[in-house]
């Protein structure tokens, strides 16, 4: 397993949490951005730096996504299509995207796009506090404990 990130919108408090659980579990780490991401020297995580674009970084996760791999990723448009092929996703909030509620995922986000689109302020997620923060360590801890990620090789 790898876990790959949606990097441009992820919280730092989170990629903070994702640096340690690399070093903690040795599974490789891997930010996708469209600009620079720091991050700690380790010989487990990397960054990639994808040129500007809609979708440019989710694309270039897709790509490189193997089965079992985690993504951690807001956008559900990605998350479907992590699940499709066969990864896992989980959202900075510690929200798990299953087969199970995807559909129902993309069919809300469509419904509030449209309503933006007529011009309906629909509001804004919540700003990301310490309980999205440990809800997001909590659900991390209990997929890598289930997955049993083996350490990287060098």
């Amino acid at each position: 397993m790898e876990i790959w990130v949606d990097a441009d919108a992820c919280p730092n408090a989170v990629k903070e949490i994702l640096y340690r659980a690399a070093e903690r579990v040795g599974v490789r780490l891997t930010l996708v951005a469209n600009a620079p991401v720091g991050s700690p020297p380790s010989r487990l995580i990397r960054t990639i730096q994808v040129s500007p674009g809609f979708d440019v970084a989710d694309d270039e996760i897709l790509k490189r996504l193997n089965p079992g791999d985690l993504v951690i990723t807001a956008d559900i448009p990605l998350a479907a299509g992590v699940i499709g092929q066969g990864g896992q996703a989980l959202s900075p909030r510690g929200d798990l995207f299953t087969t199970e509620n995807i559909r129902e995922r993309l069919t809300m986000r469509d419904f509030m796009d449209t309503l933006r689109g007529s011009g309906i302020q629909t509001g804004g997620p919540s700003a990301f506090g310490s309980r999205d923060r440990q809800a997001f360590a909590n659900a991390l801890d209990g997929i890598l404990a289930r997955s049993r990620v083996p350490p990287a090789r060098q």
